[in-house]
């Protein structure tokens, strides 16, 4: 049985660098495999671009393998496209017909600038991280896996917390262009564990406190973050980070 390729009308974001404003170009992409990962439909039609000696267009991917955050796009209004809990590199071009239009756009928000086309700084994620996502404790060498007992309920919310990879979809998917799932998620996953008791009093203060001043909005429960989540993070973790928050002021 032949392999189905399709033929697709691209619309595009192309902005050359932060001071230049941006707009949108149309492209045709040709011999488009249905079994092809959307970043490798964007080689293709960068492999079109240089052909013809035009300008490729710039899109941020590392891992290719759902794990590093870094494709991050809109996909005909959606973060990271319509497949649920997908990343788009592991969105398939099966997801789309022959013939399809497809607007494909960077995430949109204040403290996510866009550098050039589809790429955008997201070091207010690194800064909001630097402020208190972490544990200071000396650990030392592995300690045994039994030698400090925690609950199985707890080990599970924070690994659920912990799956988040910081790829900013939440974000984009926010009317308030919020951060709180990727702030309560990292929160959740420290508070949840005895390693993390040591800074708990001035983690969340902290952590939120930086996450206003980057230029994030608030949460209004909308839930678009969890439904554009690519790992599953519930908001059930910002009523967690909430509550560290108040405790943190006490």
């Amino acid at each position: 049985m032949s392999e189905k390729m399709m033929k697709l009308n691209l619309k595009v974001w192309r902005q050359k660098n932060a001071q230049t404003a941006g707009t949108m170009k149309d492209y045709q992409v040709e011999n488009v495999s249905c079994d092809m990962s959307f970043l490798e439909m964007l080689d293709t039609l960068n492999e079109q671009l240089i052909a013809k000696g035009e300008e490729p267009v710039a899109f941020d991917h590392d891992c290719r393998e759902g794990i590093c955050g870094m494709c991050s796009l809109v996909i005909n209004g959606q973060a990271h496209g319509p497949e649920s809990k997908t990343t788009t590199c592991q969105l398939h071009m099966r997801k789309f017909q022959d013939g399809d239009t497809i607007v494909i756009e960077p995430f949109r928000a204040k403290a996510f600038p866009v550098q050039k086309d589809l790429m955008v700084d997201r070091s207010a994620f690194d800064h909001i991280i630097s402020s208190g996502g972490f544990i200071s404790a000396n650990v030392g060498s592995a300690p045994d896996g039994n030698a400090i007992s925690v609950p199985k309920t707890n080990a599970d919310l924070a690994m659920d917390a912990a799956q988040c990879i910081g790829c900013g979809a939440c974000v984009a998917a926010c009317n308030n262009a919020s951060a709180m799932l990727f702030v309560s998620a990292k929160i959740s996953q420290l508070a949840l564990l005895p390693q993390g008791q040591a800074e708990a009093k001035s983690r969340a203060k902290d952590m939120v406190k930086t996450m206003d001043e980057m230029g994030f909005g608030n949460c209004t429960n909308e839930r678009e973050c969890e439904l554009a989540c690519p790992k599953g993070i519930k908001i059930e973790n910002i009523a967690r980070m909430n509550r560290e928050f108040i405790k943190s002021l006490g």
